[in-house]
């Protein structure tokens, strides 16, 4: 494609690489145009939205922010005037959702280099400083604590 935007968008070629798949889902594309409605005015919470999390992260003041802004640009206005409570429970509980996976994405990445670690220590071939090297996640005085608890199961 050069640059133009795609009218529709099609799952086995989005994801599957135009393979034949079972299932085939095709989605009309929708852009932030000059058109009052209010799918525009949501493009529009929307790009507002990723523009405060850019500068304040996934919190609260983000959702604030966000509603205060489309507010006094008149997008959405009469809806989070009235639901405002609503749609900061709404979109805070998106971030609890998110920041769960995220936590368990780094647990395990942790819990994979403990265990690479633990390999690494019982071989013994290597000091625990260049394991740290290895292993950057883990520090050293992580590392040494680490160590003792593998020395004394062996």
């Amino acid at each position: 494609m050069t640059g133009r935007k795609p009218d529709t968008i099609s799952l086995s070629k989005e994801f599957f690489d135009s393979a034949d798949i079972d299932i085939e889902i095709k989605a009309k594309v929708i852009y932030e145009s000059d058109k009052d409605n209010i799918i525009n005015e949501y493009i529009v919470f929307c790009k507002v939205f990723n523009e405060q999390i850019k500068e304040h992260g996934m919190t609260k003041q983000a959702v604030i922010e966000t509603s205060r802004i489309c507010k006094d640009r008149n997008i959405l206005k009469q809806y989070l005037s009235s639901k405002e409570v609503e749609v900061v429970t709404i979109m805070m509980s998106l971030f609890d959702d998110e920041q769960i996976m995220r936590t368990y994405a780094k647990d395990i990445e942790k819990e994979t280099e403990r265990k690479t670690a633990e390999r690494m220590i019982k071989k013994g071939k290597m000091t625990l400083e260049e394991i740290a090297d290895y292993i950057p996640a883990l520090s050293f005085d992580e590392l040494k604590e680490f160590e003792a608890e593998v020395m004394q199961l062996v």
